[in-house]
């Protein structure tokens, strides 16, 4: 039997052994007499949070889950039916237009903060920067970039470095791309397009080789949860600044990317009926640091989102115990023990 568990170690959470679920104790009867619907959006993070509440709602409140997978897009617009009860992330930054629109037209509701500090930006690692074998010491933002391409040199291209960007066609390539020009990089640096696996590879063997690299990265992801790296500045986060580079083909200016906020959304009509549910989908918070360890541990151990669900809420009653009352807080203890 794999056995884990999530401890906070500094502030962030670091995985130690607990085992995998036993039989909870009796739990009362769910406000909603069917199974409660989750969107399955398909990435790490939200199937981790699909996992934690699922197992609370399944063994706290006495509740059946379910969960439809697909795309965000279809998925909000599913939401927006009925045919979807929650979707456990909901990226504020930069919205999609039918969640919007839902929120518009009383079909969905924002329930509350998951965590509220997503993170996207230029990174290379700590050591890169800091410490006695600092190789790069004045490296803090990216107009320092010019002066260092020796130090990230693109073996295909002599004379350039080489910055690892998106996969070619996602909305943040498009973004680094313009960046790279409005901050006058391009000259310098190639703009060198891989998979997101690739990205995380390159970057991963990189650092245990204790090279430099340079890349666009977002949290949380496992990656950020388990090694140290340096986000490099950028002109603060500018709204009319950000708009223009988005709408531009040739941007002059560019800015930080902006924090988002991401929320938890639901049904309207679901979050009238079940208040309860509600009450703890509002308390529902984690953070971009708790979340990128829980995924570490995840990619390291190759667990399931179910199997890190478990490890967190064995060794975090101090985090999730807060979302719930004392008595469900115990039934759910008991079940992950």
């Amino acid at each position: 039997m794999l056995r884990s568990a999530l401890v906070l170690a500094g502030g962030l959470a670091v995985f130690a052994a607990a085992t995998l679920p036993a039989a909870a104790q009796d739990a009362p009867a769910c406000e909603i007499d069917r199974p409660i619907v989750f969107a399955g959006l398909g990435y790490d993070s939200a199937e981790f949070h699909n996992a934690v509440a699922s197992f609370i709602l399944e063994h706290g409140y006495g509740c059946e889950t379910d969960e439809i997978p697909g795309e965000t897009i279809p998925l909000i617009n599913g939401l927006a039916r009925g045919d979807i009860d929650v979707i456990m992330e909901i990226w504020t930054g930069n919205p999609a237009p039918p969640w919007v629109a839902a929120v518009e037209a009383g079909t969905a509701v924002p329930v509350g903060s998951n965590f509220p500090d997503a993170t996207e930006g230029w990174f290379v690692p700590r050591y890169v920067v800091e410490g006695d074998g600092a190789v790069a010491p004045g490296l803090r933002s990216v107009a320092d970039l010019p002066d260092y391409k020796a130090l990230f040199a693109d073996p295909e291209e002599p004379g350039m470095g080489r910055f690892y960007n998106c996969p070619a066609g996602q909305v943040c390539e498009a973004i680094n791309t313009k960046k790279l020009a409005a901050y006058g990089l391009d000259d310098d640096f190639t703009n060198f397009r891989v998979g997101n696996d690739a990205v995380a590879g390159a970057v991963e063997a990189a650092v245990l080789r204790n090279e430099p690299v340079l890349f666009y990265y977002y949290g949380p992801t496992w990656l950020l949860g388990k090694y140290d790296f340096y986000q490099l500045e950028e002109p603060p986060f500018d709204a009319a600044i950000w708009d223009a580079l988005v709408a531009s083909d040739n941007p002059t200016e560019a800015t930080a990317y902006p924090v988002s906020n991401v929320i938890v959304g639901a049904n309207a009509a679901f979050a009238a009926g079940a208040p309860g549910i509600i009450a703890f989908l509002e308390a529902y918070e984690t953070s971009s640091a708790i979340v990128s360890q829980a995924l570490a541990w995840m990619q390291a151990n190759d667990a399931s989102p179910e199997e890190a669900a478990v490890a967190f809420i064995t060794a975090n009653r101090d985090i999730w115990g807060a979302w719930v009352s004392d008595d469900i807080a115990d039934r759910v203890a008991a079940a992950a023990d």
